[in-house]
């Protein structure tokens, strides 16, 4: 598996076999100007929440890639299905198998509203699975207790992909008891640098992860890491 970090809560996943694009904000990211939407491929697109800085380039990615599904929460389907959009809704704690493995919606604490307005639902995040690696990707939240319930009831994590900016998530003290919650010591920070109130002392983070005995990765944008 390969996890290319597309800036701010971006990510581009690639299996063996599938594509997936997890939360698009780039064309309004000036650090993310060097990615380029059209080449981005996916087989489907994750949405986390309603937040313009989780579905800017929705619409223009899916027009790339006009087979793609996109998969979120109910509400965010409805608003997408009337722009003609399709994909399949999940709500807290319901996952759905596909020919790569499984997608599991998951709790967050956030707030999820559309930039016009319209509700956007519950926040949530992600727990992929495929039949090489099992990612959780927290989205936008806090701390919270029902992480713990992650390990219980999903296949062992290779990778936590958490929100460490602090002010409208968690900041990394807390993304460092997070791990620990689900029980994987190998983090992917995201959610930090792109306004200023999220700016992020990078030195400070890695080495509070590393007194823990826990690997922060902070790619660029850009960057791809392997598992």
């Amino acid at each position: 598996m390969e996890i290319t970090f597309l800036g701010h809560a971006g990510l581009h996943i690639k299996t063996k076999t599938h594509q997936f694009i997890v939360d698009p904000f780039i064309s309004g990211n000036p650090s993310a100007s060097h990615i380029s939407l059209a080449s981005l491929k996916a087989d489907y697109i994750l949405i986390t929440h309603a937040h313009q800085d989780h579905i800017l380039d929705v619409e223009e990615i899916a027009g790339h890639n006009p087979n793609a599904k996109l998969i979120s929460n109910y509400e965010v389907m409805q608003w997408f299905g009337a722009k003609g959009l399709e994909g399949h809704p999940l709500n807290h704690g319901g996952k759905i198998v596909l020919d790569f493995g499984t997608v599991k919606y998951v709790n967050a604490i956030h707030s999820s509203i559309f930039p016009d307005g319209t509700y956007g639902g519950n926040p949530g995040g992600f727990v992929l699975t495929t039949n090489e690696k099992t990612i959780y990707i927290a989205g936008d939240t806090a701390l919270t207790l029902d992480m713990k319930l992650i390990p219980m009831s999903c296949p062992k994590l290779d990778l936590a992909i958490l929100p460490i900016g602090d002010n409208f998530t968690m900041g990394y003290e807390d993304a460092a008891m997070a791990s620990d919650f689900v029980e994987c010591d190998t983090i992917l920070g995201y959610h930090y640098d792109t306004f200023p109130p999220i700016v992020l002392d990078k030195t400070m983070a890695q080495n509070y992860f590393e007194t823990r005995n826990k690997k922060l990765l902070l790619p660029k944008i850009g960057e791809t890491i392997k598992l």
